[in-house]
């Protein structure tokens, strides 16, 4: 009879009365700890995935400005004919690249005033990425000869100053001498982040040019989007290389440092959390373990009279525990990922957006973090055992087991 089948009849023996529900607990209690594991880290990646897109769905991974602007909307202008470009156009990794010009204004109704940033785009900018945040409206049209009055607003600010699409609104812009433009409302949009809804209307490139008298190949800047987000500290670097001295480009980390140091403290969170649980399946696991070892003393000794060794006598325990933990993993990846294709379907755990940024708790099921979730809790349980496995199996002995039955 090999260690297997061995291991299944001691499992299933009538000897287990006391411990067959403590081994239905331990097996539930790795389950749940698997399932909690799984879910912290399909959240920590959806939720990291989710603010990461909002941004760039308004611009890209990699800004290209003037150098000595400190995070100012009013950027000094650049010719957007440069030689870098047919370059980032030609790279496997990047997707696509637009250009866009910042100016600062005044949003003014009857009532209401807004401080908003004019960001001015052409047609260029990738509408593909912006409609998952249209509220209402149809993407913005640039014709050659003609600049459009149109703008998108988020819903954020149409409430503060009580528009809707189609209606018309007035800008002002502090400057020598002081200018205003009236836009038509030609939708909404909603990204969740303040950062953002706060601040932007989208505009035809043209209306900031020529409030800043600048050429028509003036911008103040250019959004790169890029296909990998792993390569983005090393894609940006290049980058930065290759340009010209007079420009620098920045990736979004640098763009919204605050955002992405609170985003790495979920990374934080979920390691802890994952630490914790591992050390509880740990206790579990070797709780359980004792418990089955005593009520097995006997068969253990009347193994070793059979001529099984205590390295055997080890094995056959180890055998036993990895069940244990494979049935444990087994349950725990089913509630797991099954919580977790449920969630980002039909998202019925809803959040606060204006506290998370989010309206609905975010997942992402990645295969690799199923791969080292399981291998961390299996061989973390079960090395864990080696030790106390070695040590009962190497001094239980016949004459003891007999005594302790009787």
């Amino acid at each position: 009879m090999n260690l297997f089948t061995l291991s299944n009849v001691l499992l299933k023996s009538e000897q287990g009365n006391y411990s067959k529900p403590i081994v239905k607990i331990t097996i539930a209690g790795v389950a749940l700890g698997v399932t909690v594991m799984l879910l912290a880290l399909f959240v920590t990646a959806g939720y990291k995935e989710v603010i990461r897109e909002k941004i760039v769905s308004f611009g890209g991974h990699i800004r290209i400005s003037s150098v000595g602007e400190n995070y100012s909307f009013d950027l000094q202008p650049f010719d957007r004919n440069q030689k870098f470009i047919d370059r980032l156009e030609k790279n496997p990794q990047i997707k696509n690249i637009h250009f866009f010009a910042t100016k600062v204004g005044i949003l003014k109704t009857q009532t209401q005033v807004e401080g908003i940033v004019l960001m001015g785009i052409d047609a260029t900018f990738s509408w593909e990425f912006f409609k998952p945040h249209i509220i209402s409206g149809d993407p913005l049209l640039f014709d050659s000869d003609t600049v459009n009055n149109h703008i998108f607003i988020s819903n954020t600010l149409a409430a503060k100053l009580s528009l809707q699409k189609g209606d018309k609104v007035a800008a002002f812009f502090v400057q020598e001498p002081p200018r205003h433009r009236s836009f038509i409302v030609a939708g909404l949009y909603e990204t969740e982040l303040p950062e953002l809804d706060t601040r932007f209307i989208l505009a035809d490139l043209r209306h900031v040019q020529k409030l800043n008298n600048w050429t028509s190949e003036q911008i103040s800047g250019i959004e790169i989007r890029i296909h990998n987000y792993s390569q983005l500290e090393a894609l940006g670097l290049s980058i930065h290389n290759e340009i010209p001295y007079s420009l620098k480009a920045e990736t979004i980390k640098q763009l919204y440092p605050n955002l992405f140091e609170w985003l790495a403290l979920t990374d934080t969170n979920a390691i802890v959390l994952i630490v914790i649980t591992i050390f509880i399946c740990i206790i579990t696991m070797i709780s359980t373990f004792f418990i089955v070892i005593i009520e097995q003393t006997k068969n253990i000794g009347l193994l070793k009279t059979l001529g099984l060794n205590h390295i055997q006598i080890l094995r056959l325990f180890l055998v036993i525990a990895a069940k244990l933990i494979l049935r444990g993993l087994l349950w725990g990846n089913l509630m797991g990922v099954g919580i977790g294709v449920i969630q980002i379907v039909f998202h019925l755990i809803p959040l606060d957006p204006s506290t998370y940024f989010v309206s609905y708790i975010p997942m992402v099921i990645q295969p690799f973090t199923l791969l080292w979730i399981n291998l961390l809790v299996f061989l973390s349980c079960l090395l864990t055992l080696l030790i106390p496995a070695f040590y009962i199996s190497k001094r239980i002995t016949p004459i003891e087991a007999i005594r302790f039955d009787s």
